[in-house]
């Protein structure tokens, strides 16, 4: 079969489990189209042809024995942020250019166990520091849709590896947008689950009470089928909560959208940044979900204003403390011929990590240095809870809040946006991080440029369900996570 690569995760289940290919074909075929046209969007910084055709073999025959789970055989790619066992994870930076994982990371672990076959690892903005994959160590990642512009970031390889048809899903993580922003660049659909919910044991930290993986797919369903593998209490993750997992799959049609309550916040559709396009598309799709049921209610977000100076001191200075173990003694890079300690220190950072790294790290040491620490530091998690009982106090009247994704769509490669502009396209995602909710991104059309948009759910704590439920049936009554980038209609 030459399309298989067209096939939703449903139709790959039921493909392998009826036999009509096995998932050796479908590692060969994907594999196949790697090497076809990743030269073109370069997505992938390692391909494991290797060791995923022996994983497509073994789940074929657990398969042949009847022993095989509903995602045995399927194939899927993995940020580079993620722990693989004798496969190099970089995290996007020279720093780790030469770091073969001894362990696998939770998430790749259940991966194995649910028998999924992993093509490769693919790039991202170097420690997930960014909002264009352009910081990568290994250069960056194209948008499917137009190769001329960025997928976003950091999960921007994850994102073009779905767009482009060189996976049917990927692992992304979402410390302030990660996940959505790529997506709604991408036009697919990417879930930041409630932090808590996906371990981050053997996920490379940036900012560890933000960080949170999640899956990057076209559809809501897709998504949910990852998400099954993903979720639940890991004792390894101090972090990671022990609650009953959902059946994501079966809950699809589990929330009615007659009825459900959309909070629209006025101050977001007020940013001075929101693009007349993005602005359209956001207010068209919502005004579908009011046809399909929903009532629209308006909300106040009082804080909004605060959520970018508030992310850019927290994230920073957690980045700057858990940064500081690269200092090319244990593992990872090491200046050459270093004069004294000092020196190694001092020069295998510098020449380790990149320029965006490196301000992160500078402005989160000023922010917990001695004097500045209660000042800037301390007052922003104060702040941080404030955003969040704001929140709180919406969810009080509604199920979930409506906004864009992100405020324009996709950026040329090279705009050199300064560090400020880039923070600023965060605004309608870190929050979500800062208040530890999950949320949703789904397409919703498209620009002038036909570049995709995305609209972001912002749910309850451990409401994934419902956000994928909300998502699925909006997306049985529109097709626009059904439509492909040129690049991948033409390598069909």
């Amino acid at each position: 079969m030459t399309d298989l690569h067209r096939l939703s995760v449903r139709e790959l289940t039921e493909g392998l489990a009826q036999a009509k290919f096995s998932s050796r074909e479908l590692t060969e075929h994907y594999l196949k189209r790697i090497e076809k046209v990743d030269a073109q969007v370069k997505s992938y910084v390692t391909v494991t042809a290797e060791q995923a055709l022996a994983q497509a073999d073994a789940a074929d025959e657990l398969r042949r024995a009847g022993t095989a789970g509903v995602l045995t055989g399927v194939p899927i790619a993995h940020k580079d942020i993620f722990c693989t066992q004798g496969i190099r994870t970089s995290a996007g930076s020279k720093m780790l250019d030469n770091f073969i994982s001894p362990y696998d990371a939770t998430v790749v672990a259940k991966g194995k166990a649910a028998g999924l076959v992993t093509l490769g690892k693919v790039n991202m903005d170097e420690f997930a520091m960014g909002s264009t994959s352009e910081s990568s160590y290994y250069g960056a990642t194209k948008n499917p849709w137009a190769l001329d512009h960025v997928p976003g970031g950091s999960s921007g390889g994850s994102a073009a590896v779905v767009a482009a048809d060189l996976a049917p899903f990927a692992t992304g993580t979402d410390t302030g947008g990660s996940i959505r922003q790529p997506a709604s660049f991408c036009g697919l659909t990417g879930l930041k689950p409630t932090y808590g919910r996906v371990s981050r044991y053997g996920m490379i930290a940036y900012a560890s009470s933000l960080d949170q993986g999640g899956p990057m797919a076209r559809s809501a369903e897709d998504c949910a089928y990852l998400m099954n593998v993903m979720a639940g209490h890991d004792a390894k993750d101090s972090t990671s909560v022990e609650k009953d997992v959902d059946d994501y799959v079966a809950n699809l049609n589990g929330t009615s959208v007659k009825g459900l309550r959309i909070g629209i916040p006025k101050q977001y559709f007020n940013v001075a940044g929101l693009a007349a396009d993005v602005k359209a598309r956001v207010e068209e799709s919502l005004k579908k979900l009011e046809e399909m049921g929903a009532i629209l209610v308006e909300i106040d977000l009082n804080m909004t204003e605060a959520y970018v100076p508030t992310y850019y001191l927290i994230a920073p200075a957690e980045a700057s403390s858990n940064l500081s173990r690269y200092d090319g003694v244990r593992y990872g890079y090491r200046c050459e011929d270093p004069k004294d300690i000092m020196d190694l220190y001092k020069r295998s950072r510098s020449e380790g990590f990149g320029p965006e790294v490196q301000r992160r790290i500078l402005i989160g040491t000023y922010a917990l240095s001695a004097g500045y620490y209660d000042a800037y530091y301390v007052k922003a998690q104060k702040v941080r809870r404030l955003i969040q009982q704001d929140f709180l106090k919406a969810f009080e009247s509604v199920d979930v809040i409506a906004a864009p994704a992100a405020p324009t769509t996709a950026y040329k490669i090279g705009a050199n946006l300064s560090p400020v502009e880039m923070y600023l396209g965060d605004i309608y995602t870190i929050a979500v991080n800062l208040a530890g909710l999950p949320a949703i991104s789904a397409p919703v059309g498209f620009d002038q440029d036909n570049l995709p948009v995305g609209l972001q759910l912002i749910g309850n704590y451990w409401s994934e369900s419902q956000l994928l439920s909300v998502v699925h049936q909006y997306q049985q009554a529109t097709d626009w996570h059904t439509k492909r980038a040129a690049i991948a209609e033409e390598n069909a």
